[in-house]
C-alpha cells in the first residue's frame, strides 16, 4: 500500500480533532442532564455527535458529507432545527457526552445488544451491520501461524479495539465460546480506519471494526483481510438518553416514514451502495 493511503487514514483523527473544534458550535449549558424534545425545540438547536471517519461525517473537499452526518441533516431539516454535529472517535466519550447533556443524541450506528438497552433508548433499525476482524492477509505475514483462518484461532491472541467499543462485550463473550483467553488492548486516540492503517503498516496484528467501515478501507488498502466475523449480523440504530422518550419517538416516527423516501435510498447507495 502507498504511504499517502496510510496517510490519508492516519490524518482523519487530527481532521476530526480540527472539525470538532472550529466547525462544531459549542453547547451553552447551565446544568448536565440530558434535554427531550421540547428543550431541543425551543433552543432550536440539536446537537448530535458521531465518528468522524469516511462512513459516518468527513470532509470532502470544501463541503461535509457522511451517511449519519446527512441523516441527522435531513431530521433537523424537516422540524425546523439546526443540527450541530460534533466528531468524537471515542465510544465511551459518545455516551457520556449523552448522559450529561453535551449531546443529544448519539447520530452514529450502535448494536442493539441488550446491555447498550439497559443504558440507552434506540432508535429503530438504520442499518445491517457487523464486527469483523481486520488482519493482514497471508502473504503479507511473515509468520504465517499469525493468520486467523477461523474464530477457534483467537485463543491467546491480542486484539485491538478503539476505547469503550461495543464489541469489547461480544470479543469477551467469544473467549468463552471457544473456551479461551482472547485479550483485548483498548486505544484511546484512534478510531476504528486508523487501526486499520496500523495493521496494514505491520505496527499491530489484529483490529475489529464494523465491517462498514472495514470495507470502505479494504478498496484502498489490498493488504488487509477482513473476512473473520467477531459478532453475528444485527441491527445497528441511533441512541438517545433514557430521559428524552419525546425525542426517541420524534426520530422513530421520521426514520419510519423517511426509509421509504427517495431521499434516503439516494443517501444510502451513496455511502453503502458500493461496499
Amino acid at each position: 500500500m502507498k504511504k499517502s493511503k496510510l496517510l490519508r487514514y492516519v490524518l482523519l483523527g487530527v481532521v476530526a480533532a480540527f472539525v470538532a473544534h472550529y466547525l462544531t458550535p459549542k453547547k451553552e449549558q447551565t446544568d448536565s442532564r440530558p434535554r427531550d424534545y421540547a428543550e431541543i425545540a425551543a433552543e432550536g438547536i440539536l446537537h448530535a455527535v458521531t465518528e468522524y471517519n469516511s462512513l459516518s461525517f468527513h470532509v470532502d473537499g470544501d463541503t461535509l458529507s457522511g451517511f449519519h452526518y446527512e441523516l441527522i441533516e435531513a431530521f433537523a431539516r424537516d422540524h425546523g432545527l439546526q443540527a450541530a454535529l460534533t466528531p468524537e472517535m471515542s465510544f465511551s466519550k459518545r455516551l457520556k457526552g449523552l448522559a450529561d447533556g453535551r449531546y443529544d443524541v448519539v447520530a452514529y450506528g450502535i448494536p442493539t445488544t441488550s446491555e447498550l438497552k439497559d443504558s440507552l433508548l434506540l432508535t429503530t433499525p438504520i442499518v445491517l451491520n457487523k464486527q469483523v476482524l481486520v488482519q493482514r492477509k497471508p502473504e503479507y505475514i511473515s509468520d504465517s501461524s499469525l493468520f486467523i483462518k477461523s474464530q477457534l484461532d483467537l485463543a491467546g491472541k491480542t486484539l485491538h479495539v478503539v476505547k469503550g467499543s461495543p464489541s469489547l462485550l461480544r470479543i469477551r463473550n467469544l473467549g468463552n465460546e471457544i473456551g479461551d483467553t482472547i485479550y483485548i488492548k483498548e486505544i484511546e486516540k484512534y478510531g476504528p480506519e486508523q487501526l486499520i492503517a496500523l495493521v496494514a503498516h505491520s505496527d499491530i496484528d489484529y483490529a475489529v471494526c464494523d465491517e462498514s467501515i472495514a470495507r470502505a478501507a479494504a478498496d484502498s488498502i489490498p493488504q488487509i483481510d477482513i473476512h473473520t466475523a467477531i459478532s453475528f449480523t444485527q441491527f445497528y440504530s441511533w441512541g438517545v438518553s433514557k430521559q428524552s422518550p419525546a425525542l426517541l419517538d420524534s426520530l422513530n416516527t421520521w426514520l419510519e416514514t423517511f426509509k421509504k423516501g427517495k431521499e434516503y435510498k439516494e443517501i444510502y447507495k451513496r455511502h453503502y451502495g458500493r461496499r
